[in-house]
């Protein structure tokens, strides 16, 4: 029964995009509230099983990082870190929801483990204590029961044992919905049935960070217009996974030049305006269109070398891990990016970001303007490999990390 309820539960994840309203809430209930009636069913019917504890590395800097890994970025700050001292040892905690992607993460643990179980969380707090920092992800309790769901007890418990904390934040935990409304017109909280979760959570989230005073970092520059006082700590991709020698407009391949959109939200990616942009374009057979939907991580390094132009959002005003992952490929990509945004990677990078600007009212102009231009599309996507070399493998993360909170 539980592997049953566990495989249904994967799928609704999945698909909760299509699923009804009430079905959705329901499944953001147990999420919110793991201790109310649908928590408690939920837990019950997926089972604690046995998971794992964080092992303690022995290093002179120990640096625990959990419970989100948002797109497994908890993973890969960790190894930046590794990789920019030798005397930093760190390691992620990530709670694995059902639907979830399955990134590498140190310590991978079950969400029915982390609701229920009294002796993981117990153990999780004994080895968490024994490190020398910790960065909480999305502000977000990491112990389960152990205090009572209660971060700010978790962080004042792990600071009288001598631990330095630090928070980072990954997006809608603390994105203002009326605040981005107000910044760009196309933004998706107009019409984002959470809104008013989304507004309530991330003003507690920013009255947690105000009063606590620890150092706070965020993982897209986008972030910085709701916490002005943080630091950008940049996302990381793997760029010799997604690097290839497979060229633009390849003549093996169709002379059309091939466009794709990766999408796991439409709303927020409005993913629902493209086709409709690009239709003249589509039948005219100018270029061929896919949209790709829930591909496995491991599949995407394919999905980009067969494309020409990636392209990414349209509502958020940012770029984040598959804007990355396509430029490393070599992609042109092509998104929404607001000009506070652009102005903040260029003064980091020292060059601008090489995400070609475009909404859903000058997307088909914009993507006939390139596919007409083939030399400034390869100079686009040769820029893509350079801005991510500089930005996006570690380096710049663990900069971050280490000389506004490590050493601090």
């Amino acid at each position: 029964m539980k592997r049953l309820f566990a495989k249904a539960a994967d799928w609704a994840v999945r698909n909760r995009s299509r699923m009804p309203r009430w079905m959705g809430r329901a499944m953001e209930s147990a999420a919110r509230d793991p201790d109310g009636l649908v928590g408690r069913i939920s837990a019950r019917l997926l089972g604690g099983g046995a998971s794992a504890n964080t092992e303690v590395p022995d290093a002179e800097l120990r640096v625990y990082i959990a419970p989100t890994n948002y797109s497994g970025q908890g993973f890969l700050w960790a190894r930046a870190l590794e990789q920019a001292d030798a005397r930093i040892a760190a390691r992620n905690c990530a709670v694995h929801l059902p639907g979830g992607y399955a990134f590498p993460a140190d310590t991978p643990v079950s969400i029915a483990t982390v609701n229920a179980s009294a002796e993981w969380a117990e153990a999780e707090w004994q080895a968490a204590k024994r490190f020398t920092h910790v960065l909480v992800e999305a502000e977000r309790p990491m112990f389960g029961k152990r205090f009572g769901r209660d971060l700010e007890a978790e962080v004042r418990a792990l600071e009288a044992e001598g631990l330095s904390v630090a928070f980072i934040c990954h997006g809608t935990d603390i994105r203002d919905p009326e605040r981005h409304a107000a910044l760009t017109p196309w933004s998706p909280y107009p019409e984002d049935p959470r809104t008013a979760d989304l507004q309530s959570d991330a003003r507690e989230n920013a009255a947690l960070l105000e009063r606590m005073g620890r150092p706070v970092f965020v993982s897209t520059p986008d972030l910085l217009i709701d916490v002005p006082d943080a630091t950008w700590c940049p996302v990381v991709v793997d760029a010799e996974r997604f690097a290839t020698d497979a060229p633009l407009l390849p003549a093996a391949r169709s002379s059309r030049p091939r466009v794709i959109h990766a999408s796991s939200n439409h709303l927020q990616k409005g993913s629902g305006s493209i086709e409709l942009a690009l239709a003249p374009l589509i039948a005219s057979g100018a270029l061929e269109y896919e949209l790709i939907g829930s591909t496995p991580s491991a599949e995407m390094p394919g999905v980009f070398a067969g494309a020409d132009i990636v392209l990414d959002q349209f509502r958020l005003g940012s770029y984040g891990v598959a804007a990355c992952e396509a430029m490393a490929a070599g992609r042109v990509v092509v998104g929404h990016v607001l000009p506070q945004v652009r102005e903040t990677v260029e003064r980091d990078a020292g060059f601008a970001l090489p995400i070609v600007e475009a909404t859903p009212d000058t997307l088909h102009d914009v993507v006939a303007e390139l596919i007409a231009d083939p030399a400034r599309m390869r100079g686009l996507a040769a820029a893509g490999p350079r801005f991510v070399a500089r930005m996006h493998t570690g380096e710049a993360s663990a900069r971050a990390l280490t000389s506004r909170w490590i050493r601090a």
